[in-house]
C-alpha cells in the first residue's frame, strides 16, 4: 500500500516541476545566471510554501475554498504584488549598465543565498491558484488515502520529493547553458523573466476581475461538497 501511494505521488510530483508559472522560469533563470546553490535555494523557498499550502488544505480546506471562491481580492492582491515586482525588475534591468560576468567569483560571491529562498518563497506562497492546486489534489486524493493521516504523508511527503528531484535535474541541464552567457545575455533573460511575471500577474488580476475564469476552484469545492454529502 506504501508502494502504491508512492508509485501514485511519483507522475504528480513530475508534473508540478513541469508546471509552467512564475517559478519555473524564475528557476531557470536562477540556474543560468547564478549557479547550482542558488537555484537550489529559491527552489526551495518555492517548495516550503507549498508544502505550506498542503498543511492549510489539509486542516482547513473547506473554509479556505469558500473563502478563495467569494473572495476575488485574494487573487487581486496575488496579481498586484507579482505585477509590481516585475514590473520593478523590468525597470531596474533596462536602468543596468554595468557588465555581468557569470564567471566572475567577486559577482557569483554577490549571490544572497537567503533572499534567494524568500524570493522563492514569496513568488509562490502569492500565487493563490497554487493553493487552489493543493486544494483540488487533496480532495481528490484523499478519500483513495482513505485520509489516513500516514498515507497522506506518504503521498504528498513523495510527490514534493520527486518534484524537488525533477528540478534538481532541471537545474543541472540549465547550468550547462552559463558557458554561453554575455552579458547582454544575461541582462535580456532578466528582461524576459520580468515580462513574465508581469503577465502572471495580470493574469492573476484577471482571475479576481472575473471570478466565473477560476474552474480549478469552483471544482475542488463541488467535489469537496460531493464527499461531505456521502
Amino acid at each position: 500500500m506504501v508502494s502504491e501511494d508512492i508509485l501514485t505521488a511519483i507522475p504528480l510530483g513530475f508534473f508540478l516541476s513541469f508546471m509552467i508559472g512564475p517559478v519555473f522560469f524564475v528557476l531557470l533563470e536562477t540556474s543560468v545566471v547564478k549557479g547550482f546553490r542558488a537555484a537550489v535555494c529559491f527552489d526551495l523557498g518555492a517548495i516550503i510554501a507549498d508544502i505550506i499550502f498542503i498543511l492549510i488544505a489539509y486542516f482547513s480546506s473547506y473554509k479556505l475554498i469558500e473563502a478563495i471562491k467569494d473572495d476575488p481580492a485574494l487573487f487581486i492582491f496575488g496579481g498586484l504584488v507579482m505585477l509590481t515586482y516585475g514590473i520593478i525588475s523590468l525597470v531596474k534591468n533596462k536602468k543596468a549598465k554595468k557588465n555581468i560576468d557569470p564567471e566572475d567569483p567577486a559577482e557569483l560571491a554577490k549571490t544572497n543565498y537567503v533572499s534567494l529562498f524568500i524570493k522563492g518563497f514569496f513568488l509562490n506562497f502569492i500565487n493563490i491558484g497554487v493553493l487552489g492546486f493543493w486544494l483540488a489534489v487533496l480532495i481528490a486524493m484523499g478519500p483513495q488515502l482513505q485520509l489516513q493521516p500516514t498515507r497522506m504523508f506518504t503521498f504528498f511527503g513523495s510527490v514534493i520529493l520527486s518534484y524537488f528531484i525533477v528540478d534538481v535535474g532541471k537545474i543541472l541541464l540549465a547550468k550547462q547553458l552559463r558557458n554561453y552567457l554575455t552579458p547582454k545575455n544575461i541582462l535580456l533573460i532578466k528582461k524576459v523573466i520580468s515580462i513574465i511575471l508581469i503577465i502572471s500577474g495580470v493574469f492573476l488580476l484577471s482571475q479576481g476581475w472575473f471570478p466565473k475564469e477560476r474552474k480549478i476552484v469552483d471544482k475542488a469545492l463541488e467535489k469537496l461538497e460531493q464527499h461531505e454529502s456521502h
